[in-house]
């Protein structure tokens, strides 16, 4: 190795030691994965951290939306409002997740934080001009997007042919793997949101997702925790049933 090269790589080196991008719980899911030190300070100033507390919308469907969003920590969800008043939950956010591959006019939905939320916010303008300077960022973007139109079509399927048990069943085991993606213990996951978001994003009554709620608490497929937790005692049984073959 050349004296510039073990030069330019010690200096990467030292920025990821200290940069603090490179301690950054969301970083190994995020859109950031797979940038190193000079990138993530790129990426740091062309961004702004912001905080949510629940209930506290980061945008609004309607509004006029220039920025795009890296969730830190927290969760959020994602609605739209019908003109009769009735809502429909299109998702929830995590740790590490991407906000703002959507359109650029007004926003088609909003995003609004269920837990206390921190987040890296860029300027569309901002972000643009780092995709076309980080090939890293842009095919990480690339990769986010693919997961994001699996996700779509999952959830076309699920709420187009599967039943209440198979949604909710379904609905758990994705959050469950997500968890453990982040870091959570296998065979539990924490439930950030109500009765009436899970209701509102199957496209269930609430009383449908407590009557089935119940229904896997006898059957012994889940114990309802304190603090929003539900244990799965068989979580490759929940999965069986989610995927319509129990």
């Amino acid at each position: 190795m050349n004296t510039a090269a073990a030069q330019t790589q010690i200096e990467e080196v030292r920025l990821e030691d200290v940069h603090p991008c490179a301690n950054c719980g969301a970083r190994p899911l995020g859109v950031c994965a797979d940038l190193k030190g000079h990138e993530l300070q790129s990426m740091a100033c062309a961004s702004e951290t912001v905080t949510a507390q629940p209930g506290q919308a980061l945008f609004h469907e309607g509004d006029p939306n220039p920025f795009v969003f890296n969730v830190v920590d927290g969760a959020v969800k994602l609605y739209r409002l019908l003109p009769d008043g009735r809502r429909q939950i299109t998702g929830f956010l995590f740790q590490g997740d991407f906000l703002g591959l959507g359109g650029r006019g007004a926003s088609s939905f909003t995003a609004e934080a269920l837990t206390p939320l921190n987040a890296c916010r860029f300027r569309r303008s901002d972000f643009d001009q780092l995709l076309n300077a980080l090939p890293a960022l842009e095919h990480r973007l690339v990769a986010l997007a693919g997961d994001e139109l699996m996700a779509a079509q999952e959830q076309i399927v699920l709420l187009g042919r599967k039943t209440a048990r198979e949604r909710l069943a379904s609905f758990l085991t994705r959050l469950a793997e997500r968890q453990v993606q982040l870091g959570g213990p296998e065979g539990q996951v924490h439930l950030p949101m109500t009765r009436l978001d899970i209701a509102d994003y199957l496209g269930l009554t609430i009383e449908t997702v407590s009557r089935v709620f119940t229904q896997f608490k006898t059957s012994g497929l889940i114990q309802l925790l304190p603090g929003n937790d539900v244990a799965l005692p068989d979580p490759a049984a929940l999965k069986a049933l989610g995927e319509g073959a129990a």
